[in-house]
Formats: structure tokens, C-alpha cells, sequence
């Protein structure tokens, strides 16, 4: 009468690779900076999606309620970590500035 539990098929791994990566050269990357500049970007990004699907879930346009919560939390988690970020570099600027010559 019971049926036994049979073996998820399906899954597996990639097959490896053994091309290595190569090494950006300074001028293609950008830098920090471009890096920097990119994150602030998607964070503008995803804070206005947040809001654009808070105000339509406020006003019944939004079907998927799930979605509006998840949005929203990336979009905080993310400024929590912009903030973060930002409060480390003040204190290593400021850790700089205390540093005798």
C-alpha cells in the first residue's frame, strides 16, 4: 500500500572548468570608485521599486503581497549595508588622521 520514496534525480554538479580567470587590467575595471559609484546605483535602484510596490500595494494595484514584503526588506537590508560600509570608511579616515608622522 505505501509507496517507497524514490531518488530525486536531475541534480548535479556543473562540469569544471579549467579556463582561469583573467586578471582586469586597471584601466578596463574602473576601479573602486566605478565599483562604488555602481553599487549607489542599484541601491537608488531597488529603494525606488520598493517604493513604487509599497505604493501600489497601498493603493490595491498590488496583487502579490509577498513580493511587495520581500522587496522592501532587500531594499532596507541593502541601505543598512550602505550605511555600514559608509561608517567603516569614516573611521579608517579618521583612524588616518590620528596617525603620527
Amino acid at each position: 500500500m505505501t509507496n517507497p520514496i524514490t531518488a530525486v534525480g536531475g541534480i548535479g554538479l556543473p562540469p569544471l572548468t579549467t579556463d582561469a580567470p583573467k586578471p582586469a587590467s586597471d584601466s578596463a575595471s574602473g576601479g573602486f570608485g566605478k565599483a562604488l559609484a555602481g553599487a549607489l546605483d542599484e541601491l537608488t535602484t531597488t529603494q525606488s521599486q520598493a517604493t513604487d510596490q509599497a505604493q501600489q500595494l497601498a493603493t490595491g494595484q498590488a496583487k502579490d503581497i509577498s513580493s511587495v514584503v520581500m522587496s522592501v526588506e532587500k531594499a532596507s537590508l541593502e541601505l543598512q549595508l550602505a550605511v555600514q560600509l559608509r561608517n567603516k570608511g569614516v573611521e579608517a579616515y579618521q583612524e588616518l588622521f590620528r596617525m603620527q608622522v
